[in-house]
């Protein structure tokens, strides 16, 4: 085994993608998590004693002295879609991207990876965008040579986006366009960006890069809509919903931050989709780093049929249904 990467937000959807990737190339890998008690399957993704699971908090740097102790690296997959107690944009994008960045040069890390987002702008009206942009320039600030990693939209069995609009295609009968639909997004597949963060932390010649990660094209929001349907094989109106009604929406629905529930929008997020959320190609991406990117009517279908009618055996049923 290699030396040891230490994986803040380790546990979450692009996270444990991370750490899984990271193991399968011989890594010694200790996954940094609030909870640990909530992440123990993560020893699962390795050989026994190669994955192991500490608790840390980025707006905590104590728990970050502890966590990077001995690492070779560390890669800071740790953020937040809304906000909710004391999980804010700014205490996380920002003042934690800084004290795990300060904290790891300290503690003599030879490389860091930042996991940003694409479209990351200090002038943004959304606040998730300004704090990646803030926490991006707090790191270079205290780690010079770490790399920048901007995924556009991640996808994969997990996500929380196709899902998402499957589970409401499931109730609802419409599907809504906030701003009209024409809005750009480029999807990149979770797998693909762990890879590409795999190589960021194994070649040197990465230090001080910046990447953009998106898949092999583009859609418009009502693209992306048309092929939720098409897979989950329901028939709904796509109603456009304009952008001052989705904002309005989207601050009512913020009360679910107080409960367990994740809001189905919220303000910020329709602040976001007012701008495409597609790579500018002056930075290097996938290819660069090797990769083929995977595109999303190759692996989408895979998960969503779990929202057709019939679920799995979706298939038989409408055999049955036709022959009878």
């Amino acid at each position: 085994m290699q030396d040891l990467v230490t994986v803040f937000g380790g546990s979450g959807f692009v996270g444990a993608q991370v750490v899984r990737a990271l193991a399968k190339q011989g890594w010694r890998v200790r996954v940094a998590v609030r909870q640990p008690h909530l992440a123990y399957k993560m020893r699962l993704l390795g050989d026994v004693g190669q994955i192991e699971v500490v608790q840390a908090n980025i707006r905590n740097e104590a728990s970050i002295r502890r966590a990077v102790e001995g690492a070779h690296a560390v890669v800071n997959a740790v953020g937040v879609l809304y906000e909710t107690g004391r999980q804010k944009f700014q205490s996380i994008h920002a003042m934690g991207a800084r004290n795990v960045a300060a904290v790891a040069r300290e503690a003599g890390v030879e490389r860091l990876v930042q996991i940003s987002a694409l479209g990351a702008d200090p002038e943004s009206g959304a606040k998730y965008a300004r704090t990646k942009a803030m926490g991006e320039d707090a790191v270079r600030e205290a780690f010079p040579g770490a790399v920048i990693v901007r995924p556009s939209v991640v996808f994969g069995p997990d996500d929380n986006f196709f899902n998402r609009f499957g589970e409401l295609a499931m109730i609802s009968p419409v599907l809504p366009l906030i701003g009209g639909g024409d809005g750009k997004l480029q999807p990149v597949f979770v797998g693909d960006v762990a890879k590409a963060i795999v190589a960021c932390v194994t070649d040197p010649a990465c230090a001080g890069q910046t990447y953009e990660l998106g898949g092999p094209r583009a859609y418009s929001f009502r693209e992306l809509m048309e092929l939720v349907l098409a897979e989950t094989g329901r028939k709904r109106f796509l109603v456009p919903l304009p952008f001052p009604v989705a904002a309005l929406m989207g601050k009512a629905f913020e009360f679910l931050a107080l409960t367990p529930w994740a809001p189905p929008l919220t303000e910020d997020q329709v602040e976001l989709l007012k701008s495409d959320n597609v790579v500018s190609g002056t930075q290097p991406g996938l290819a660069e780093l090797g990769i083929e990117a995977s595109a999303v009517e190759g692996i989408v279908p895979a998960y969503l049929y779990r929202f057709r009618k019939g679920g799995q055996y979706a298939d038989e049923v409408e055999r049955l249904t036709a022959v009878a």
